[in-house]
């Protein structure tokens, strides 16, 4: 091997592991705060409907521009994407971790989706372009096995970050790493930038969307205090509907460049694979957030015992996630994501049996049998969305099926916090929510027995 290969050998790892720090980086994100919370309601007399925002203030504003991100990153290049992406990261991250009261730590929290939502299509787009066609395997292996070990560590990380040092370092942390990634990424990955690109960014969809989500999260927080039958509340739910029409009609008016584009919107096997996601996107966002709260507030727990907490479900779900590839040729997207949403019912029916007394040892059937479902399921189901559309349409695919993973599990974690807030204490609200919850899982399995279908017996026709 010469020099000129050795260099070029030596590049690509480099680069695979500046593009893994990033994918910890964002990944992590999405767990990290929730053992985290309780400190920061202590710190600023906040009640859980609030604090519930640092998980889906986030949460919401990356699964709503994920698309756009990606659009982005094909009009001016992934690697020019990913630097701005993260210097918006970087940014937002340092005014959390200064935040001075509640209002500041949420909107420097959304903020940090906007670079989220830069960062994750140009990390995807920049790994599968450092490896060979015939080792695209590999960079795949390689996302879902830094997702899965970035979604188990993020409650170990923030409790112990929140107990030993302060909640401010799970936001300070983001920022070393990032130094680390840019660097080696501006020093070994080259310019992708292209000459010239015809795609444009739906901003009139956005807008419409992000509004209309955000006006239904909205009502679900006043809800708790003012009721279903206030004014305000209806004419936030009345907005959610009237702003969902209004994204539809942009949505016509654009055409191809449509947030969801028409022949993407009208192919029923990934609409029956995004209305199975939206079902139970909750489910994910629910137990992450509530497991966490439940053994701090009912059992004193610390932060990271809360985190730790979060163990059973964070590795059942790695694994499965792993395991889903391997089943998915032998048996089919049809019976996986079935069984899918058999194993989340059951989860989510097991964990419902909730009361102040219950010891964390019962919990944990519960949490195994709903990270297998997860796990299983949010990788079968991607798959069927990428190989039901046009090889053309694959990436956007798959990008629209994780904005209704994450844009689905915000408006699913508002729903649940409302149902905990207004019960009449937390144990028995949660037993009410994560009951919802069940039933939700159990319309997916409905959907995914009647109407998702093996690719193998789509081709046949």
């Amino acid at each position: 091997m010469d020099s000129k290969e050795i260099s070029t050998e030596r590049n690509l790892y480099l680069g695979l592991v500046a593009l893994s720090l990033a994918i910890f980086l964002v990944a992590n994100d999405f767990t990290a705060f929730s053992p985290a919370l309780p400190a920061m309601e202590r710190e600023f007399h906040s009640d859980i409907t609030t604090t519930q925002w640092v998980i889906n203030g986030y949460a919401l504003v990356f699964g709503v521009l994920i698309i756009s991100g990606g659009r982005l990153a094909d009009m001016y290049g992934r690697r020019r994407v990913f630097f701005v992406g993260t210097l918006l990261f970087v940014l937002f991250s340092l005014l959390g971790g200064l935040a001075v009261n509640m209002e500041m730590l949420l909107i420097s929290r959304a903020l940090m989706g906007v670079g989220g939502a830069m960062m994750w299509p140009s990390i995807l787009g920049m790994t599968y372009s450092l490896m060979t066609e015939k080792r695209a395997g590999l960079a795949g292996g390689l996302v879902i096995t830094v997702c899965g070990i970035a979604n188990s560590v993020g409650p170990l990380l923030g409790g112990a970050l929140a107990d030993y040092a302060s909640w401010r370092w799970i936001f300070f942390i983001n920022l070393p790493i990032s130094a680390i990634a840019l660097y080696v990424c501006w020093k070994v990955i080259p310019d992708d930038s292209p000459e010239a690109c015809d795609e444009r960014i739906d901003y009139g969809g956005i807008a419409f969307l992000s509004m209309a989500l955000f006006a239904l999260l909205l009502a679900f927080d006043l809800v708790v205090d003012i009721g279903f039958k206030s004014p305000l509340v209806l004419g936030f739910i009345a907005s959610f509907f009237v702003l969902i029409c209004f994204f539809v009609a942009v949505e016509k008016r654009v055409g191809q460049q449509a947030l969801i584009p028409p022949d993407v919107a009208g192919n029923k096997q990934f609409v029956f694979a995004g209305i199975a996601t939206l079902l139970i996107s909750a489910l994910f966002f629910a137990g992450l957030f509530f497991i966490p709260q439940f053994l701090t507030n009912m059992h004193g727990a610390s932060a990271i015992k809360a985190g730790m907490g979060l163990i059973p479900m964070m590795l059942s779900f790695s694994i499965f996630g792993f395991l889903a590839g391997k089943f998915y040729d032998v048996l089919g997207a049809k019976k996986i994501v079935s069984a899918a949403t058999l194993l989340m019912t059951l989860g989510m029916y097991i964990l419902s049996h909730i009361h102040k007394d219950t010891h964390y040892i019962t919990l944990i059937p519960g949490l195994v049998v709903l990270g297998a479902g997860i796990g299983l399921f949010n990788s079968t189901i991607t798959t069927v969305a990428i190989t039901v559309v046009d090889a053309s349409r694959a990436s956007l695919a798959g990008a629209i099926i994780f904005m209704f993973q994450i844009a689905g599990g915000a408006v699913g974690l508002g729903l649940n916090t409302t149902i905990v807030a207004m019960a009449t204490d937390m144990p028995s609200g949660i037993d009410y929510a994560f009951t919802v919850n069940a039933y939700l899982a159990m319309f997916a399995f409905i959907i995914c027995v009647l109407f998702i279908e093996d690719k193998r017996s789509l081709d046949q026709f």
